[in-house]
């Protein structure tokens, strides 16, 4: 498994809180304008520069939407020219026309990533708040595709869709797509708690994403649901993968990461971030150096500490594969330490722990009676 106590894996970077939509989980509470605090393009380029000094690492542009911005072709072509791999997520609005499709693809980004959020245009238009946000995304996929640009599907799961999970898999099957990466709703932002899924439904979902994953033509990862590969481990173990690699190689690639361990998030007024869902912030970048915050703050050193978890998640045997959505636990319980709320595994040593108290306590009771 990678240490990440040096460099994160993945850079996110919200380059405006700006958006035309109006999701009904959106983590930013985007807004239709800009915000005027927001990193300047000069300050964008810098910024870069600093991510370059981790060596690597994949940068997402990400919003709000990116198209808002009108600087945002050149913060892409710095970032492609720094040599970082560099990805984006536009929102499905009429800006997202076949012509910025084809302008990602010729600055150089490696993937486009759009929501799919349901398995028709009802169902995820009344989820995004606009209607035909459901035809431009399935338009974007047609035209990344033509041009030859990488797309991923981002499909964030809640109660209103995860009866539907199979049909969306497969329309994004048959958009090409590379990567289905699956979130699970954080209450932050406008995410209400009624469109949350209990933590046994979460592991129905995992059997069902698993179930996919043996046979589809993409990837699958999951966003804010860690536990998904202390699933596919249990079930590997289990001898349950039909084919080869599936689903282990982008579990394997995940591994360990999670929020400020492998991950850092960068807002669009520079303040440093675990995880977009996880605001508590290690400085801002116009005043602290982003690889001083991320290798050497004391918010980012606990995180990447498994032994600092508390309740079943520091008991659990995966905590160093899995380690629960920090941002979950920070979410409900005001503790970005504690178990994940919607995890319903109870690790081994804790429930031998448990049963012997429990042996104990019956024991008392038998010698008091």
């Amino acid at each position: 498994m990678r240490d990440f106590s040096e460099a994160p894996f993945l850079v996110i970077w919200e380059v405006t809180q700006a958006c035309d939509l109006a999701c009904r989980h959106c983590r930013a509470s985007a807004q239709p304008e800009r915000h005027p605090a927001e990193l300047s393009r000069e300050e964008g380029i810098e910024l870069i520069r600093q991510i370059r000094g981790f060596g690597d690492p994949l940068l997402v542009f990400t919003g709000g939407d990116p198209l808002k911005r009108p600087d945002l072709f050149d913060l892409l072509g710095a970032s492609v020219s720094a040599g970082l791999r560099t990805t984006i997520t536009p929102s499905a609005t009429p800006l997202l026309t076949d012509s910025a499709v084809r302008r990602f693809r010729q600055a150089g980004v490696a993937r486009m990533a759009v929501s799919l959020d349901g398995a028709d245009g009802a169902q995820h238009d009344g989820f995004r708040g606009v209607k035909g946000s459901f035809r431009i995304t399935m338009e974007a996929l047609r035209a990344a595709r033509e041009c030859g640009l990488e797309t991923q599907v981002n499909t964030t799961v809640t109660r209103r869709n995860f009866h539907s999970l199979e049909r969306i898999a497969a329309l994004a099957g048959d958009a090409g797509a590379r990567l289905w990466s699956v979130f699970f709703l954080v209450l932050t932002g406008r995410a209400q708690l009624e469109d949350d899924l209990a933590a046994e439904e979460y592991e129905a979902v995992f059997e069902q994403l698993y179930r996919i994953s043996l046979a589809a033509p993409f990837d699958i990862k999951t966003t804010e649901a860690q536990h998904y590969r202390r699933y596919v481990a249990q079930r590997r173990k289990a001898g349950g993968a039909a084919r080869a690699g599936a689903p282990g190689g982008v579990i394997g690639r995940q591994a360990g990461i999670n929020d400020g361990k492998g991950l850092l998030f960068i807002s669009h007024t520079g303040e440093i971030y675990p995880s977009g869902f996880l605001e508590i912030s290690a400085g801002n970048v116009r005043s602290i150096s982003l690889v001083e915050a991320y290798r050497n703050s004391r918010l980012f050193q606990v995180l990447r500490n498994g032994d600092a978890l508390g309740g079943k998640c520091g008991a659990c045997e995966y905590r160093n594969l899995c380690g629960g959505s920090r941002s979950r636990a920070w979410a409900i319980t005001g503790d970005f330490l504690a178990a994940d709320p919607r995890c319903a595994y109870v690790p081994a040593g804790l429930a031998a722990a448990e049963e012997g108290t429990a042996a104990q306590d019956r024991f008392s009771a038998r010698a008091v009676s």
